[in-house]
């Protein structure tokens, strides 16, 4: 599985990490191992034009994902087919503002965003009640299991806004 992950924010970042979480999160939904994710973390101004340009909407955002091959997660005992699953653009400056809103470090808020992003990539959408609960319900438990996996409180995880829509 090849992880690109750019930080080209010029906000300190965790790049090791963001790589392990990816793959956690990719081998968790049984991507295929020969898939390929880039990971861009980003500064308010490119995001405000990434916001505008695709989204519409003005602006930074916290987390855009941008499809390739729309792969989608594997079934019970088999992986999905390889490709280039996409790109998450995370902003760190709006997830920095969104921690400190939500009572969490900025690294919990950019770990969720992260995890949103790539279920996004995988076909998950939150327009929905229904589908709104089932990928926040499916984020919530592969964060918990990521920090789980690295002997990590859970309870330091970011929870989103019950009105979020992220």
């Amino acid at each position: 599985m090849t992880i690109d992950v750019a930080n080209e924010s010029g906000v300190p970042g965790d790049e090791a990490r963001l790589a392990q979480l990816a793959r956690f999160v990719l081998d968790q939904m049984r991507v295929h191992p020969l898939a390929e994710l880039s990971v861009n973390l980003v500064d308010e101004e490119v995001m405000t034009d990434l916001h505008v340009r695709w989204m519409d909407e003005p602006g930074p955002t916290d987390v855009l994902s941008f499809p390739i091959d729309e792969l989608r997660p594997g079934g019970p005992g088999r992986t999905s087919a390889p490709g280039v699953l996409g790109q998450v653009a995370i902003c760190p400056q709006v997830a920095q503002r969104q921690a400190e809103r939500g009572g969490h470090s900025e690294q919990a808020e950019v770990d969720l965003l992260l995890t949103h992003g790539i279920l996004h990539l995988l076909g998950y959408d939150h327009a929905e009640p229904e589908d709104h609960k089932e990928m926040f319900g499916l984020q919530a438990e592969l964060v918990e299991g990521w920090l789980t996996s690295r002997g990590e409180d859970t309870a330091t995880a970011a929870k989103p806004a019950p009105d979020s829509v992220r």
